[in-house]
């Protein structure tokens, strides 16, 4: 069985924060690093809630702090203290960290291109806009585990119904022997969280719990789409729409609720264009498709990214999943058929493409 490469625990709140950074600036060895952070994430698993941000932009920069450099590529202000966002650019793992505890360069998109060239966050960008000149499922949309299994993404497009909570409980019962938390990708809309607080709260609950493991994929804010138009000037492509408004806000919104924004995007209806493509990647954002959209027949292969849809909406797909589940059950009692963290699926289709 291939060994997991990722740890799941978050650390973002100012006392958090200040313990990691003090034990890497101390630069003990690795092996006592990784067991104190571990020790500390047990009773800090969670993000802290930035309810005040104010000067949230993109930016670039350089941020280093032995062992691991890291990729600034938000920077904002919170309760008047500053903050980045940052992303490790080998594993893709972002995090919240005060700005006071790296050495910061700030870079222009290019040079920072160039630096982490090698990188398997860059070479993501580069395979997902290499695919870009399709108008629907632009984007990487699988990747190529060395076992059999599916990274599992589910939208959250605004909605009056509530969550699918079939989805979530599903998959905790059914790999609670074998895998947890669980890793889940949540495409995430910024008018889906605004209305459905309660079961945003639930999530985070599951995650507190360490059940499941979420990825948050930006999903835009409005979530724009109109029932007439052609694909061309439909959702995202709709003339007037402010990609800026789509992205940061939803970002800040994300933050505001204890969220952490991965470097993902999924583009509504998955419609975009080439010149839309680029622009989401200049926010250092990796758009994200699928070859498995199971309300429409697809099929998931090994590696498949999956889409369903867990606000209501299509319960035809989640009753598609659900049954896959219990086909696949003696495979995952066997661990031959696992669930996979989508960062670890892009990773390894950045390397095969490298």
């Amino acid at each position: 069985m291939m060994q997991r490469k990722y740890h799941y625990y978050t650390i973002n709140n100012s006392n958090k924060i200040t313990l990691i950074a003090f034990l890497e600036h101390m630069r003990p060895t690795r092996y006592i690093l990784t067991a104190l952070i571990i020790l500390f994430s047990t009773y800090a698993f969670g993000q802290a809630n930035y309810t005040r941000i104010t000067n949230y932009k993109v930016f670039y920069g350089w941020a280093h702090l032995y062992p691991q450099d890291w990729l600034v590529l938000r920077s904002f202000e919170n309760n008047n203290r500053p903050y980045y966002l940052m992303v490790n650019p080998q594993t893709l793992q972002t995090k919240v960290t005060e700005a006071g505890f790296y050495r910061v360069k700030p870079l222009s998109v290019e040079q920072a291109r160039k630096l982490f060239a090698s990188t398997a966050y860059v070479k993501a960008l580069q395979s997902a806009e290499k695919h870009s000149v399709t108008i629907q499922d632009a984007g990487i949309e699988r990747g190529i585990p060395q076992e059999t299994g599916i990274s599992l993404t589910a939208d959250l497009c605004p909605s009056h119904r509530p969550l699918d909570r079939r989805i979530f409980v599903d998959i905790i019962s059914g790999f609670r022997q074998v895998e947890r938390p669980v890793p889940i990708a949540l495409s995430v809309s910024g008018l889906w969280m605004l209305h459905h607080l309660a079961d945003l709260n639930w999530l985070k609950d599951l995650q507190t719990k360490r059940q499941i493991y979420i990825t948050w994929v930006n999903h835009s804010y409005n979530h724009r789409v109109s029932a007439t138009a052609p694909l061309k000037t439909n959702f995202l492509l709709e003339p007037g729409t402010n990609i800026n408004t789509e992205v940061l806000e939803t970002e800040k919104l994300m933050l505001a609720n204890g969220l952490l924004p991965s470097v993902f995007f999924r583009f509504p209806g998955l419609v975009s264009d080439q010149q839309l493509v680029y622009k989401i990647t200049g926010f250092g954002l990796i758009p994200i498709g699928t070859d498995a959209w199971l309300a429409k027949g697809q099929q998931p292969q090994a590696g498949s990214i999956v889409l369903i849809h867990g606000n209501g909406n299509e319960p035809v797909g989640v009753n598609d999943f659900i049954n896959l589940l219990k086909q696949k059950a003696p495979s995952i009692a066997k661990k031959q058929w696992l669930l996979y963290d989508l960062r670890e699926t892009v990773e390894e289709e950045a390397d095969v493409n490298r």
